[in-house]
């Protein structure tokens, strides 16, 4: 699904209550940019805190304040039905699982918008009653990030034929891959990770790697990128894991280029991930991934190509894979000019941003 081909330009809600700034956040920004460049009218709800408020402001479109408490915030759920029935959108389109909740206040019939909702996450959907009535009947189509969690709502009860995979993506021009082909002989090499610090993340199984690796005598130091409700308890491990000097936590960073340029391998010890728009991220910057075989990071790296790909909770594994790209630093480099060229051709933003207008056609046309 490419462009639209669509002449008459649309009025479209986005809902984003979030106000952290995470992968999905920067999904949103990357699709408000493009349509707000095709001329289609924007307005956004987003947290009045959040980051993705303050970066709308750059752009053509209007943003309120939206702060909701609760998958069950009735006020909230009341503000946005009297917003929609008084400025008649074409889309309305909810970014996240809590804005998606919202939808069972929405106004219905033949005046009404299209319904549209993203599912970002792998986590399992409970088949019920509950989920019927969010996806198949309070809206009009479904964009999934990745083939799992397409498997994954199929088997909760909802239509396949409401589903449409578009995969995530990243402006690769903020990413340069590396020119030169190898780190010098005797240097360390980097492990780098962007993620919060939640259970979900498995930081554990990378720092249990680093344990293994130093006791086999490999040189590596780990960049942890992030904060979240883990941070102490990681930090401790380190402490106890004896891992002082070579563990550092560098906490949130808002120049992710100019981390990833510091780093050699980029490590996702992810439980559960939708699709992993960070690993997306430092293959445009031409690093090998050493990542879970967990949701859809599997259509993002190709093992034995961009990275290597290891059970989830596998932290020998991991550091089977860290050691043979510190072994032979021309594969990492070598799987790091693969990844670069893998996603300037499959994963860029605005592909993924034409797919989405695209898709708001076929809604509204009752093809998708």
């Amino acid at each position: 699904m490419g462009g639209s081909g669509h002449s008459r330009l649309l009025k479209i809600l986005h809902i984003d209550p979030e106000r952290n700034w995470g992968g999905g956040e920067a999904q949103v920004f990357g699709l408000l940019t493009y349509l707000a460049a095709k001329g289609h009218r924007n307005d956004l709800l987003t947290h009045p805190q959040g980051r993705l408020f303050a970066q709308s402001q750059e752009l053509d479109i209007r943003t309120r304040g939206f702060a909701v408490r609760n998958d069950f915030d009735v006020r909230s759920g009341f503000r946005l039905r009297r917003l929609i029935r008084e400025e008649k959108y074409d889309i309305v389109h909810f970014h996240t699982k809590r804005a998606h909740a919202l939808s069972l206040w929405s106004p219905r019939g033949e005046s009404a918008p299209k319904y549209v909702v993203t599912r970002r996450m792998d986590y399992p959907v409970i088949k019920g009653w509950y989920t019927d009535l969010l996806y198949n009947r309070k809206v009009d189509g479904v964009v999934a990030i990745s083939q799992p969690i397409v498997e994954l709502l199929v088997e909760a009860g909802v239509d396949s034929r409401r589903i449409c995979r578009i995969h995530s993506g990243v402006d690769a021009r903020r990413f340069e891959p590396a020119s030169c082909h190898t780190k010098p002989d005797g240097e360390a090499m980097v492990v780098g990770s962007v993620a919060v610090m939640e259970e979900r993340k498995g930081h554990r199984y990378l720092l249990e790697a680093a344990r293994l690796l130093k006791g086999r005598g490999y040189r590596v130091r780990y960049l942890l990128a992030g904060d979240g409700s883990l941070k102490k308890s990681l930090e401790a491990m380190v402490q106890t894991l004896g891992l002082r000097e070579e563990v550092c936590f560098v906490g949130f960073i808002s120049d992710v280029p100019a981390f990833l340029a510091g780093v050699d391998i980029f490590a996702m010890p992810s439980l559960y991930e939708g699709l992993g728009v960070a690993v997306l991220e430092a293959m445009a910057a031409g690093k090998a991934i050493v990542a879970t075989n967990v949701g859809g990071l599997a259509e993002s790296v190709i093992d034995s190509m961009t990275g290597f790909l290891v059970p989830p909770r596998d932290s020998q594994g991991f550091a089977d894979a860290i050691a043979k790209l510190a072994g032979e630093k021309s594969l990492a480099y070598e799987m790091g000019q693969r990844g670069a060229a893998r996603v300037r051709e499959h994963f860029s933003l605005e592909t993924m941003a034409a797919k989405n207008e695209a898709y708001y056609y076929a809604v509204l046309e009752g093809d998708a």
